[in-house]
């Protein structure tokens, strides 16, 4: 196996296994806390949309499994952070109607291939708003405590990985253009929570 394969086995199972427990920091510091402070359900929510769409046009397309396989971890874990905020917010009531409106979206989107198209490209701006969620949470609160350094560290480091990787096999300028922005927000969100953190050291 040439050099280039190898690196793209270890950068498309590297991410695989950084996803399997990517949001589970961010889980284990709600529970702790007991307390959702300074975490957006709206952004939790919009990034949840911005995941289906993006496994619904990579299957749809026939994509290579290992380029989007990790999608489905994401998921089941983002539903999981979800019913977490909803619980410490007491707004379990709603989590229904959400699962109405992803449920309904699922099969929407493939309804024409032209609604998919144009739902992925937009997919991009979802979850580019989800991360500006999580910024403008963090600037409202200024209290990063609750919010997990780790879970971000690691979607940028997914996020680097899937640009190397769609490089290397689809080249689709959609998807690499989506992981360029995600990457540069989760740098940003980052950088937010560490410097909040500084701040409260300092007090």
């Amino acid at each position: 196996m040439d050099p280039g394969s190898l690196l793209l086995e270890a950068a498309n199972w590297s991410t695989i296994a950084a996803c399997l427990v990517l949001k589970l920091p961010q889980g284990a510091a709600l529970v702790a806390a007991r307390s959702a402070r300074g975490v957006s359900l709206e952004s939790l929510l919009l990034e949840l949309g911005g995941f289906l769409v993006c496994l619904r046009y990579m299957s749809y397309y026939h994509y290579p499994q290992l380029t989007y396989i990790e999608y489905p971890l994401m998921i089941m874990q983002d539903i999981i952070l979800c019913l977490l905020v909803l619980h410490f917010n007491g707004k379990m009531k709603h989590a229904l109607p959400y699962t109405v409106i992803f449920v309904a979206g699922w099969y929407a989107i493939t309804l024409q291939e032209w609604i998919l198209d144009l739902s992925m490209n937009l997919s991009t701006v979802v979850s580019a708003a989800s991360k500006l969620a999580q910024l403008q949470c963090l600037w409202q609160t200024r209290d990063s405590e609750q919010v997990s350094a780790t879970t971000w560290g690691l979607a940028i480091y997914t996020c680097a990985a899937r640009i190397f990787t769609t490089l290397m096999t689809t080249k689709d300028s959609t998807v690499l253009i989506r992981f360029v922005v995600m990457m540069a927000l989760n740098i940003w969100v980052i950088a937010t929570i560490l410097e909040y953190r500084k701040a409260k050291k300092q007090d």
